[in-house]
């Protein structure tokens, strides 16, 4: 039987700010020693009262504006009642029927061209701490818990393995450019959760269970959960079973899962308003000025780059891939209003210097080559000053040495030869030493094209190339 994939993601990402979510103990907790980073508010003692954090609900109130969503002007936190041993209150303080950002919509690049995701909703809430399982004892490290979390919740959407990802990617990218978080999903600060069930292919109603799969800490592996449930669920319907609808976990980073517990509903949770805090309310001019600040989104960003600029999907794509990398750029094409000349300078970007940056772990702000540099190159090119071989060649010592590409072809002598006498020798010298391309030309008119490298290297690719094809042209027709 063939089936289709019916998928909703839940995204929790670590909210960028200085204290967790309601205490003003420090949120970098990452390596820290064990339990150095609690207070009496994040350890759950009685009497401590929670103080929400400002600079946390704006981030959420951001990321949600950046997926669409509308805005609640009237909030307010609620209890999650469940008793784990990493969850020091008995609760966890979250929202629930008031998120701060609900009814979004995200357009995605699927296999099927544009798609449109839902966002079922934006919150806030605290992070738990960590249980730690060496042989028989359990840890527990306290340092996690309360650290402030935005909770992207999507609707069952996604069809395709390959759409999950890239929304994965893109929700990512878009945090780190608008600075709601760094998603450093090595330490833990994006994490996964799959609600994943299958229906046969042509039929309309959702399937009467759900499977969901927790803390998933990577792309990579999100996509060998999805194959493996793919895979064991079909199994089960093809049986005649109807998978158990259950909270799973992972054994290991091959995407292999195994069951916990009957998965809870909402009801089981006990929801309650968080007495200790406030209702909270916004204003329009609050919300406007959350938007204002900003900055252009990738999508947005792509788009302009595609419309305005000529760049291929892929070009743009992997321009704006970071936030640094597409301002390089931007300051590289600044006052270039000749979009062959920005299209040139971008792949020169993307190709060489980025290979270089690759090879050689330099991030942007390293580099020895500035915008002006590269632009200055390019224009050289464009010029006829410089052929591409000579470019190929320099700018290697120009990433190296951080010299101006004008510098090194003075003191190299490399600027290119228009000297038509001098070409039209080297011309018949490479002719009469290659016949065999004159019976080529016979069947494939362009087998002369060969004759234009041979000329290049002779001339270590100082000759202007469009003077060498003139006169190799020139010189075949005359015999």
């Amino acid at each position: 039987m063939v089936y289709e994939l019916i998928i909703g993601l839940e995204i929790h990402i670590h909210a960028k700010t200085k204290s967790k979510m309601f205490c003003r103990c420090d949120a970098k907790y990452f390596s820290a020693p064990p339990n150095s980073h609690v207070c009496p508010v994040c350890l759950g003692l009685p009497g401590a009262l929670p103080v929400p954090n400002k600079k946390a609900i704006e981030q959420c109130i951001k990321l949600s504006l950046a997926l669409g969503c509308n805005i609640n002007k009237f909030s307010k936190f609620d209890r999650k009642n469940y008793f784990y041993p990493d969850l020091p209150k008995g609760y966890q303080i979250s929202q629930y029927d008031l998120p701060f950002g609900y009814e979004g919509n995200v357009e995605i690049e699927s296999t099927a061209g544009t798609k449109s995701i839902r966002i079922t909703r934006v919150h806030m809430e605290e992070d738990t701490g960590k249980s730690i399982h060496s042989g028989a004892k359990t840890m527990l490290d306290f340092n996690k818990s309360g650290v402030p979390l935005v909770e992207v919740v999507t609707e069952p959407d996604f069809r395709e393995i390959k759409d999950v990802t890239f929304f994965a990617k893109r929700l990512r990218q878009t945090v780190k450019y608008i600075g709601v978080s760094d998603a450093d999903m090595e330490k833990g600060q994006m994490r996964f959760e799959v609600n994943m069930s299958l229906r046969k292919v042509g039929e309309a109603a959702l399937p009467k269970y759900k499977v969901e799969v927790k803390n998933i800490g990577s792309i990579s592996v999100l996509e060998k959960v999805i194959a493996y449930e793919l895979k064991r669920q079909s199994e089960l319907l093809d049986k005649g079973e109807t998978p158990v609808q259950e909270t799973r976990g992972l054994r290991d980073l091959t995407g292999v899962t195994h069951s916990q517990r009957i998965k809870e509903e909402s009801n089981d949770y006990r929801y309650f308003p968080e007495p200790d805090i406030p209702p909270i309310t916004f204003t329009d001019e609050q919300i406007f000025a959350n938007r204002e600040t900003m900055c252009e989104l990738p999508t947005d960003k792509k788009a302009r780059y595609m419309k305005d600029c000529g760049l291929d999907s892929a070009l743009a794509e992997t321009l704006i891939a970071t936030k640094g990398r597409a301002e390089w750029f931007e300051q590289a094409i600044e006052g270039v209003t000749d979009n062959k000349v920005v299209s040139q300078i971008a792949k020169w970007f993307v190709g060489d210097v980025i290979a270089f940056m690759n090879a050689n772990k330099v991030k942007l702000a390293q580099l020895k080559l500035s915008h002006e540099m590269l632009r200055e190159l390019v224009e050289l090119l464009n010029l006829g000053k410089i052929s591409s071989t000579i470019a190929k060649q320099i700018l290697p010592e120009m990433l190296e040495t951080g010299k101006k590409a004008s510098v090194i072809v003075k003191e190299k002598g490399l600027e290119v030869v228009n000297d038509e006498g001098a070409i039209n020798e080297i011309v018949k010298k490479v002719i009469a030493a290659n016949p065999k391309v004159l019976e080529d030309m016979k069947k494939n008119p362009a087998a002369y094209k060969f004759l234009i490298g041979q000329v290049m290297k002779e001339m270590q690719g100082k000759a202007n190339p469009q003077v060498v094809d003139k006169a190799i042209l020139e010189a075949l027709q005359e015999k």
